[in-house]
């Protein structure tokens, strides 16, 4: 028995001018219908439009969290990670040392608004994000389960991490 595999083909309608993608099946003959395509193609058993399909549309533009042209943004790093933020964004870091109601300042990675982008090496020059502090807390539980097969061994170890809630008052630069 042979396998079957599927070439695409992606060529312009002569007519339209519009691409269409033809699939075929490489195999056995078993697969094509018995009665020849008028236009002299081989069609699919099955398929209304003689195994000719249209070219994949182009994808829609995804949703984006944050709009690139509306507003400014940064991307900072605190906690050996990397946030995008815009002014007014809320997001919680791994606990930092400062008080409630505190502003902290953090330069900037990498500064953009609408068009123009401004990356650092490693920071940019004079951009900087300031940060008010809302609240320090302790995430939800996590679980690190240990366990090793036929030798009675088990262990379980629960964890809270510590985080801090910030939120964008400014971004300069």
């Amino acid at each position: 028995m042979k396998v079957h595999s599927f070439i695409h083909i992606n060529r312009p309608d002569r007519a339209t001018g519009v691409k269409e993608r033809l699939v075929k099946f490489r195999g056995t003959p078993a697969c094509f219908s018995k009665k020849p395509h008028p236009a002299g193609k081989k069609t699919l058993r099955g398929w209304g439009n003689g195994g000719v399909l249209p070219a994949p549309s182009a994808p829609d533009r995804e949703t984006n969290l944050f709009s690139h042209t509306a507003m400014a943004y940064a991307v900072i790093k605190t906690g050996g990670k990397q946030y995008r933020v815009q002014e007014g964004t809320r997001f919680d870091v791994e606990k930092l040392d400062a008080a409630v109601d505190s502003e902290i300042k953090f330069d900037a990675l990498i500064v953009g608004e609408g068009e123009s982008v401004k990356v650092g090496t490693p920071v940019v020059e004079g951009a900087s994000v300031t940060v008010k502090v809302l609240s320090q807390f302790r995430g939800p539980k996590g679980i690190a389960f240990k366990f090793k097969r036929r030798k009675g061994f088990h262990k379980t170890k629960g964890f809270r991490r510590s985080l801090t809630k910030l939120e964008v008052t400014s971004i300069a630069g």
